[in-house]
């Protein structure tokens, strides 16, 4: 496993062990299907739905419970209206790692359980060549970034995400600016780091995802072009706060709100580009009707509260294939 001296292991939980073991476990041989790391990519892949959580909690007691948890698919620690806390988030992703030894050894793979996203202050219309530079740096399988507005955002976020491609890449375009390619605690090597750390669906072989989340009245208007910008991974749609204030109204109930949230649904439609967003036992059946393939069952700090597990009910009960 190749990494940069910065990237070693949180030092307050000793995981080489797990890692060296998980790299003789994740290469599938010759005869295998291809293994996506990212265990959301896969389930997308298989037209199932993705069943996640958020939290501003980068405790070990919370990555502990987390860890391996069959219940969700992903976690995404939302720093947006929280501090930046890089070092606390690297070693979050090695305490779910190392938390998820008896999983990995069981499974025979070094597939993340879950894997960590993230959300980060910057809209997409501002420089975060770095932010999300020093995010996959860390280890991390996804980014969302706040109010993409235009197809060209979109594409700047991808081309910063992606790495510079060979000059025998089959998929050179849109061409990435990542110079050197770390994948910390994915328990690979440096050549298959370099296959892996790129863009589903742009790379069929990719592990990262990019969701962009529509939240202004230009990001509306410019939706069916961002669905189409090679690279983006899906939408994420918020609550309607942001949403709700562009168009000047109260709340996501006002009727140009409500408009504009069924037409971003419409463009996800249109386009099979995988949507969703947070839910609730009351609205889960409706988010199935309209659509959606990613639920995030909220706020799950110190472990999964009995609010997520009644929206996972709910959403489980409205028909969600796993």
């Amino acid at each position: 496993m190749s990494l940069a001296s910065r990237h070693r292991l949180a030092k307050p939980f000793p995981t080489a062990g797990i890692v060296i073991v998980a790299l003789f476990m994740s290469v599938p041989s010759a005869q295998e299907p291809y293994l996506h790391l990212n265990p959301v990519i896969e389930k997308l892949e298989q037209g199932r739905h993705v069943f996640g959580v958020s939290t501003a909690d980068l405790s070990l007691q919370n990555a502990r419970s987390l860890a391996g948890d069959p219940s969700i698919d992903y976690v995404y620690v939302d720093m947006e209206h929280n501090p930046l806390r890089f070092e606390q988030l690297e070693q979050f992703v090695a305490f779910l790692v190392a938390s998820d030894k008896a999983g990995i050894v069981e499974r025979g793979n070094a597939q993340a359980r879950p894997p960590v996203f993230a959300r980060f202050p910057p809209y997409g219309r501002e420089q975060t060549q770095w932010i999300v530079k020093h995010a996959l740096d860390i280890g991390l399988m996804g980014i969302l970034i706040n109010n993409i507005e235009t197809a060209e955002q979109a594409e700047n976020i991808v081309r910063t995400i992606r790495p510079r491609q060979l000059r025998t890449s089959a998929i050179p375009d849109p061409p990435g600016v990542r110079g050197t390619v770390q994948c910390p605690f994915w328990g690979i090597g440096r050549a298959e780091c370099r296959r892996r750390a790129d863009l589903w669906p742009l790379n069929p072989q990719g592990d990262l995802l990019f969701w962009a989340m529509i939240e202004t009245r230009e990001g509306v208007e410019n939706a069916d072009a961002i669905a189409q910008v090679p690279g983006v991974g899906g939408f994420y749609l918020g609550a309607g706060g942001d949403l709700s204030s562009s168009y000047g109204a109260e709340s996501a109930d006002d009727p140009e709100v409500a408009a504009a949230f069924e037409h971003l649904l419409a463009v996800c439609r249109t386009h099979d580009l995988a949507c969703g967003g947070t839910v609730t036992p009351a609205n889960a059946a409706l988010r199935m009707e309209q659509g959606y393939r990613i639920f995030n069952f909220g706020g799950a700090n110190g472990g999964l509260t009995a609010v997520n597990g009644a929206a996972r009910d709910a959403v489980i009960a409205a028909g969600a294939r796993r």
